[in-house]
């Protein structure tokens, strides 16, 4: 087995669980690869040193012989680990290195037993579809997919936007509002909840329309289907507005307009059999912590 290890930056109290984490995949038999400029920033920032690994960069250089990418971080890391994994196919596998997140799910502690259930094919893999945004303008052009959402906001506090919106070319409603998220299942946990959109299971077949602070409050959070295309169309007082997918951020104008629509791709996620999503719902949202429930 081979396996790829993908993160940003870790707190030095994690580094006793990456070196544990190191030496139990080497007693495994199980070869690794590191991110070259996650290996650099622990190295330098942290004085931990990797031994002699072999380094990795893109999605062609885990495309052929990568057997799953460890995401060492937080569920940021895990959305910035789609980036490098793009459409290869690896399964994605999140070790969380803070608090506990809905896709970087094995905790500190459980890295030991994640290990042996990962060697002994004690896990399932699920299919996560992610958005894909085309402009006029181009904007997102390294990678215009989404795992979580994309979201066009205002860029300015004083002032809302309106934000047109299109299914299937069929017009829907002009939202005025600080901004508009379309949202994958899997992001419905993520913003689309701070918004107060729904809660969709990861594996449905649709996409979540939720506006930001709409200043009508007859508007509601909309599920449409994942064949939908999506069109928007953002104007306001201000020359510039925000638009963002999962964790990156651009400027537009009111002269682009967006598609959004299912991607021809999916990132495939490990699940190992001890964890299910209802659990990871009852931790992280605390249900069920009022006595009489």
């Amino acid at each position: 087995m081979k396996v790829a290890i993908f993160g940003k930056r870790i707190a030095e109290e994690f580094l006793p669980s990456m070196s544990y984490m190191l030496k139990k995949l080497s007693v495994c038999d199980v070869d690794v690869v590191v991110y070259g400029p996650f290996k650099a920033f622990v190295e330098k920032e942290l004085g931990f040193s990797f031994a002699n690994v072999d380094l990795f960069e893109s999605c062609e250089d885990i495309r052929a012989g990568v057997d799953f990418v460890l995401s060492v971080g937080g569920d940021g890391t895990f959305l910035d680990c789609v980036m490098v994994v793009q459409d290869t196919g690896v399964p994605i596998v999140g070790f969380n290195s803070g608090r506990l997140g809905f896709l970087a799910n094995i905790s500190s502690d459980e890295i030991d037993l994640a290990i042996d259930d990962i060697i002994n094919k004690k896990y399932s893999l699920g299919s996560r579809k992610i958005l894909k945004v085309e402009s006029k303008s181009g904007i997102f052009s390294n990678f215009n997919y989404a795992l979580n959402e994309f979201s066009v906001q205002k860029s300015e506090s004083r002032s809302m936007v309106t934000v047109k919106v299109y299914i299937n070319d069929e017009y829907l409603a002009s939202y005025w509002a600080d901004g508009l998220i379309v949202a994958t299942p899997t992001g419905s946990t993520a913003y689309n909840l701070s918004a107060g959109g729904p809660i969709v299971v990861p594996e449905s077949d649709v996409i979540i329309i939720t506006p930001i602070s709409p200043h009508n409050l007859t508007f509601r959070p909309l599920i449409v289907s994942s064949s939908d295309r999506i069109r928007l169309k953002v104007e306001g007082r201000s020359p510039n507005f925000v638009a963002s997918m999962d964790s990156r951020s651009e400027l537009f104008t009111s002269t682009d307009e967006f598609v959004v629509t299912k991607a021809d791709f999916s990132i495939n996620v490990l699940k190992l059999n001890r964890h299910d999503f209802y659990k990871t719902l009852r931790n992280k949202l605390m249900w069920g912590t009022d006595k009489r429930n």
